[in-house]
């Protein structure tokens, strides 16, 4: 009866959600591998690589810190934020424009708790997006790409949403190097978005969590030709490895300070303030230096040979995937495999993976996820199930020598032979 009366009591815009599928992927893996099965762990999408010495050492440093910081978060973290988006990036933006939060995915919540508008999000977009529009009770739009197109939204599809009301609110997100399909945007990609984005006056929440992984160390951001509407995510968890250290930042321009004011509200009656030692750590990875970018400089080589290598893989068996720029994701497309699949009752990408899992320990996470329909075969792949420190020493072993196939097979040898796995199941 108590079972009852909770779940009558369910806020109904929960009711019915599942625990995030990124999250669910990597328990339920790493509970299979418990029992002694053998999984290959391309459902979970965390840096490979270790936090940097120098940060670690600062985090040290400073783990006696236990008074509250301010809501906005850490003067100081909030000065090297700003610093790091001039000089690395060639946005202007000071201290007063950086919000701290404990982790991107929280500030994205809070940024849909306080606005009013709709969230309209590239189909495919992160796993999270939706869900957390959904416990709020915003009303999203999903919005179609296309593959030819690298499911890249474009300016035209842009354009057609907004013209049908003009004058509503909107947030548009844009995630780049994109999760789940590793790609990014061109320059002229983004001029088109940003002409379409200020005619309307939309907001953009540039998600560039993975930016600064950008494989050529290239990221261009789209607050450059939409400075006045976008607010740029990011954070430590990608290209620092410190997912759980669970710290975020949001760079507002000038224009949107109330929006950045309206989260701190927000902050000041939930998390109240970003855990203390780990915003004085950070302050150390913003600065930068050389230690800094050699490990960003392996980091990007070593992911661009292990991507690439297993993007040729999937092409070599007919698997369709766009080529990946940055991050460590993959979108195989299954399609080619569709009728052989239909034989043994495999109709949708949800189906595809639970048996996958199930026959094979390849974990992948279906296309479904990602906001497609059912029976579109797709899945994210996540090419980080290896050991990332030990890459990392071989790769400064190699110096200037450019990543040969050797090092590809002796970093993911394990993740190659998944693929092998995937392709003899798929073939079956």
């Amino acid at each position: 009866m108590t079972q009852i009366l909770h779940t009558k009591n369910l806020n109904l815009n929960v009711r019915g959600l599942k625990p995030s599928a990124t999250l669910a992927i990597n328990e339920y893996s790493k509970d299979l591998a418990a029992q002694g099965r053998k999984v290959y762990r391309f459902g979970f999408g965390q840096s490979p690589f270790p936090v940097p010495g120098v940060v670690v050492k600062e985090l040290k440093k400073h783990a006696h810190q236990k008074d509250y910081l301010p809501v906005k978060g850490l003067y100081r973290l909030r000065e090297a934020v700003a610093r790091f988006t001039r000089e690395r990036m060639g946005i202007q933006r000071d201290a007063e424009d950086v919000l701290i939060g404990p982790g991107s995915k929280e500030l994205m919540f809070l940024l849909q708790l306080v606005y009013y508008g709709d969230l309209l999000i590239p189909r495919p977009g992160w796993v999270s997006y939706a869900p957390q529009a959904q416990i709020i009770g915003r009303h999203v739009h999903w919005i179609r790409t296309e593959e030819a197109n690298d499911w890249h939204l474009t300016a035209e599809e842009l354009e057609a949403i907004c013209r049908t009301d003009p004058d509503r609110p909107r947030i548009v997100v844009l995630n780049y190097p994109a999760n789940p399909t590793g790609t990014t945007f061109s320059r002229q990609e983004l001029i088109e978005l940003a002409n379409v984005a200020r005619k309307y006056g939309v907001i953009l929440l540039s998600d560039e969590i993975y930016g600064e992984l950008h494989h050529e160390g290239k990221h261009l951001s789209v607050a450059h030709f939409y400075p006045e509407g976008t607010i740029i995510s990011s954070g430590l968890s990608k290209w620092c490895g410190a997912g759980g250290w669970r710290l975020g930042t949001f760079i507002f321009p000038p224009s949107l300070h109330w929006l950045l004011d309206a989260m701190a509200v927000a902050a000041s009656e939930t998390f109240t303030s970003t855990s203390a030692p780990i915003q004085y750590a950070a302050v150390r990875a913003f600065q930068g230096g050389e230690e800094i970018e050699s490990y960003l400089w392996h980091s990007r080589r070593i992911l661009k040979a292990v991507g690439l290598a297993m993007w040729q893989k999937l092409q070599d068996n007919q698997v369709k995937c766009p080529r990946p720029h940055g991050g460590f994701y993959l979108f195989p497309n299954f399609m080619h495999y569709r009728d052989r699949l239909a034989e043994r009752g495999i109709m949708t990408s949800v189906e595809l993976c639970a048996h996958l899992l199930e026959d094979t320990g390849v974990a992948l996470l279906p296309a479904y996820d990602f906001g497609f329909w059912p029976r579109m075969l797709a899945a994210r792949l996540s090419y980080v199930d290896f050991d990332g420190e030990a890459a990392l020493e071989l790769s400064h072993q190699y110096g200037d020598q450019p990543l040969d196939e050797a090092f590809v097979k002796q970093v993911a040898g394990k993740m190659l032979e998944g693929i092998d796995v995937m392709v003899d199941w798929l073939n079956h």
